[in-house]
């Protein structure tokens, strides 16, 4: 006979449920969108592009993403956490890697795509690669520190995830906490800003606005700064008097990043959609070079 185990403090049954639901949904649909931007990128020849290759980057990122959020949907079902402590760190490494390397990701996007309007040269393979790696290697930098004693991972309000504990709030996670904000949110956010509103300035000038410019870096501070937001304020007051179902709001709303960048860097480029849509039928697409381009 299954044992039933009881309810994580501070929540109700239907909390539980439309939590775990909420992921499971989140991590489905963002895999599912995600997976066929990388299966396309391998099938299709047009769309192995140097430029593409940083849309690759993102889509492996976010499945990563979506990977933790399944784990996590599954753990919510079960109301606990049933991988142990070190399951709980290498949960939170993993997130913490595949969300970073997502961030960075989008920042050499926005680099990329700066240089293909502003200034027209295009990228190389071999800057395509070395930006690609350095995003992975920069995440995994950051996302080691908890497991060498800089920072800590540990539960969700629910108890059913791991991620940067902030519960404490003490001078360790204050000094991890501002670094790592500094060089994984603020600088790609700043990265972000300054190319697309560059880009923004040209699309004005030419009076042709090949995609919404605002929308990447919108994306950023919606789906991130929530959680951003939750974990400063851990710095400077305790944010444990806060219901923890609210709490898991903000890594809730984070999860929704893989589903929201399939639309805006394959979906929503008319020539990567159009690879995706020669995969799908097998219908050829008529332009062979392949930027990212938004609608």
């Amino acid at each position: 006979m299954v044992t039933a185990h009881p309810l994580p403090e501070g929540f109700t049954e239907i909390e539980v449920f439309a939590i775990g639901t909420a992921l499971l949904v989140e991590a489905l649909l963002g895999f599912c969108l995600n997976g066929l931007t990388i299966i396309s990128f391998r099938k299709i020849k047009e769309l192995r592009t140097p430029s593409n290759l940083l849309v690759l980057s993102i889509a492996l990122a976010d499945c990563g993403i979506c990977i933790n959020a399944f784990i996590a949907a599954f753990s919510s079902f079960l109301r606990y956490w049933p991988y142990g402590s070190d399951g709980c760190q290498i949960h939170g490494f993993q997130g913490f890697l595949t969300a970073l390397a997502s961030i960075g990701s989008s920042a050499a996007i926005a680099w990329d795509r700066y240089h293909h309007y502003c200034t027209r040269s295009r990228l190389q393979w071999s800057t395509a690669v070395s930006m690609m790696v350095f995003a992975w290697l920069f995440a995994a930098f950051w996302s080691v520190m908890p497991l060498l004693g800089w920072g800590k991972y540990d539960y969700e309000p629910l108890r059913t995830c791991c991620t940067l504990d902030y519960s404490k709030g003490d001078r360790n996670y204050v000094t991890f906490l501002f670094a790592l904000s500094t060089f994984n949110f603020m600088i790609p956010g700043f990265i972000m800003m300054t190319a697309y509103q560059s880009i923004h300035q040209k699309f004005r000038k030419t009076g042709h606005f090949k995609f919404n410019t605002g929308l990447p870096l919108k994306t950023l501070v919606i789906c991130w700064g929530p959680y951003c937001l939750l974990c400063t304020y851990a710095a400077v007051e305790n944010v444990m008097f806060i219901p923890p179902k609210y709490r898991m709001i903000p890594a809730l709303i984070a999860k929704t990043v893989p589903t929201v960048d399939a639309f805006i860097y394959a979906l929503g480029n008319e020539n990567y959609r159009g690879g995706i849509w020669q995969f799908l039928t097998g219908q050829k697409i008529e332009k062979a070079e392949v930027d990212n381009k938004t609608k």
